[in-house]
């Protein structure tokens, strides 16, 4: 295995980040600040010490529900613009800061109008913050490309009371009608109506910052073609769309959420890696599902500390990030929730090396992953990839003496020598075979390092 990276040079490398939630990654003295304005009572303690120990303590049970409680506290401190704006600001200056040069930030924002902001007060304030956060870490030295992701939530049932206000320029009736006859058939009354707000708002701000359309919550329970017609608003609309699918649940969320949906990313989608059966050999053969997320390039918001907080796998050691990249799935780095985890993408990163032995090239793959997989125009993804990504990496490489230049993928051919992978938490054969093969044909990187 090839020696772990420095965190000076980690510290440095191009990052690009799809997967972050904007109430996940508050600092924890901003949630302080801001529960005293409010005057929010409910944490658990007002040390900015003990309160971040809390957040990262709490990650540590093994449950994605019980995971998703710290949410309860930022969230009910982020109910005002000016509260908004602070959080997105920060934000972008601490992703700048960590070397992330991309983001897209996730947020749901009928979670945000418990203090009678509308839907589009939530989005313009957090918007605005993006903006702002940007402009200062610009006058810092670090650039930054940073949009939204509106989220819908998932765990809405038919009757629910209604938890949002009412836009001032789009009326319920009026969207109902709209999408029904868009439809050709009427939409059932129920309190899922709500994720047709967010799909609206989606569409209505995509000039403004807003990247696309995600649903959030718990799996289990709560498929995603419930909310099919917000899926349909998107995709009528040319927009995009990312489905937290595949995390807590297994196989069924992530073939709905891409055939029925149409996702063109997965949130997490780790558990894709059930469809794939590794013999005693070494072999791998994938599944009709995991061919064809592979085949048709589907990108995998992969979020390793998270999974291992949430209970998908019990150390990074054990993650099936290394057998995916392996075998060529689109594989993208994220931290999930920065706060609740207590990661950076640098950090992310650092544990990856140390558990597979990676290095440049192999983060450099990840980057460019997350990069050519942004909802993003070509031409801008394009030129953060030739002119700010690599150049980057080629930087870090001049100055290593090429000594970070192991690749444990071996990029421009086929995987070999990769870190051993034991798979036995997937139900799957006790492996731990250096060289993995594949029945189908192995995807390998062009000579400039970008590929499929």
């Amino acid at each position: 295995m090839a020696q772990a990276l420095s965190s000076d040079i980690i510290s440095r490398v191009p990052k690009v980040l799809l997967h972050d939630h904007l109430d996940g990654g508050v600092r924890p003295q901003t949630v302080i600040d801001l529960a005293a304005a409010v005057g929010y009572r409910g944490l658990p303690t007002t040390d900015v010490d003990e309160l971040a120990d809390w957040f990262t303590q709490g990650a540590y049970r093994n449950s994605l529900e019980l995971y998703l409680e710290g949410f309860s506290h930022t969230v009910a401190v982020m109910q005002t613009r000016e509260a908004l704006t602070r959080v997105a600001a920060e934000c972008a200056e601490d992703l700048a800061a960590d070397g992330v040069v991309y983001a897209e930030i996730r947020f749901a924002p009928e979670l945000h109008v418990a203090r009678g902001l509308s839907l589009e007060d939530v989005v313009t304030s957090v918007l605005a913050g993006f903006d702002q956060g940007a402009q200062r870490a610009a006058t810092r030295g670090n650039h930054i490309v940073i949009g939204a992701l509106l989220c819908a939530m998932r765990q809405v049932e038919p009757g629910d009371p209604p938890t949002i206000h009412q836009s001032a320029s789009i009326r319920r009736e009026s969207l109902r009608e709209a999408v029904e006859q868009a439809s050709g058939h009427p939409l059932a009354e129920s309190g899922l109506i709500r994720s047709l707000h967010i799909a609206d708002l989606a569409v209505r701000y995509r000039d403004a910052g807003v990247l696309g359309f995600d649903i959030a919550g718990p799996e289990a329970g709560y498929e995603p073609k419930r909310h099919i017609e917000a899926f349909n608003l998107i995709h009528r609309n040319n927009g995009f769309v990312t489905i937290h699918a595949g995390e807590a649940f297994g196989l069924p969320s992530i073939k709905q959420a891409v055939q029925t949906c149409g996702a063109h990313r997965l949130g997490h989608g780790v558990r894709i890696v059930d469809d794939i059966a590794i013999d005693a050999d070494g072999v791998a053969t994938l599944g009709r599902l995991a061919a064809f997320i592979r085949d048709a390039r589907v990108p995998l918001e992969l979020c390793p500390t998270s999974n291992v907080h949430t209970g998908v796998v019990s150390r990074i050691e054990d993650h099936p990030i290394a057998l995916l990249a392996q075998l060529r799935y689109r594989v993208t780095i994220n931290t999930d929730n920065r706060l609740m985890s207590g990661v950076t993408m640098s950090s992310e990163m650092a544990s990856l090396s140390a558990a597979f032995g990676y290095g440049l090239d192999e983060l450099e793959w990840f980057t460019i992953n997350a990069m050519k997989s942004a909802f993003l125009g070509f031409d801008q993804r394009l030129q953060l990839i030739n002119d700010v990504i690599k150049p980057g990496y080629r930087k870090l490489r001049s100055e290593a003496g090429g000594n970070a230049d192991r690749s444990a993928l071996q990029l421009r051919g086929p995987a070999a020598d990769v870190a051993k992978t034991t798979i036995s938490h997937w139900g799957l054969a006790r492996v731990s075979a250096p060289t993995p093969e594949i029945r189908v044909p192995v995807v390998t990187v062009d000579d400039d390092g970008i590929g499929i």
